[in-house]
């Protein structure tokens, strides 16, 4: 654990308060005209996920826990969580379901992901920005539709609903935002 002055603290540092963690989801410092600076920090305890919105002065000495950010690599899905591999050292690591999240669709075998870890604990990952997939289903072409802001529903390979551009058939590849699942183009592969 390091101490460091709370006006320092970033959105994604970890910090220690009362033996538990939390990770920094907002950060803003406020200076008033008259008065102390403070700094108002949203964070979420990573045990469970409750939401905590604290005030600390600007001066004042927090916590910070170490984390340890690495490029892992997905491998598999199984009933124990999420399985990576380290590609440097080839220690595989199981990530908890509630660690995923909503990002588990956009998983792919060999996907190339950032995991945190406190401990030997995995309590964060970042995806990729983008990812492709296949479009599975999607409505046929109308007639005389544009092909400007008309778009239609389509069902990718991973199960995710997007809307996508008329031009764009079953079958096709695209890329995807792996934030929301909004099309960007067509892959290029």
């Amino acid at each position: 654990m390091v101490k460091v002055i709370a006006s320092s603290l970033r959105k994604g540092n970890v910090v220690d308060k009362d033996g538990k963690l939390y990770v920094i989801l907002f950060a803003e410092n406020i200076h008033p005209g008259k008065g102390t600076p403070v700094t108002q920090l949203d964070m979420r305890r990573i045990a469970d996920g409750v939401k905590v919105s604290e005030r600390y002065r600007t001066t004042e000495q927090v916590e910070r826990a170490y984390v340890e950010e690495r490029e892992h690599t997905f491998l598999y899905s199984d009933g124990e969580g999420y399985h990576f591999m380290n590609p440097e050292t080839y220690d595989q690591v199981a990530v908890s379901e509630s660690v995923v999240g909503d990002m588990a669709p956009y998983l792919s075998e060999g996907m190339a992901v950032q995991i945190s870890q406190h401990n030997g604990i995995a309590i964060s990952l970042v995806l990729p920005q983008r990812a492709t997939f296949e479009v599975v289903e999607t409505e046929p072409t109308t007639k005389g539709q544009t092909a400007s802001s008309s778009y239609k529903p389509a069902v990718l390979s991973n199960g995710v609903r997007t809307l996508v551009p008329p031009h764009i058939a079953p079958g096709t590849r695209v890329v995807v935002m792996t934030a929301d699942g909004a099309y960007v183009e067509r892959a290029k592969d």
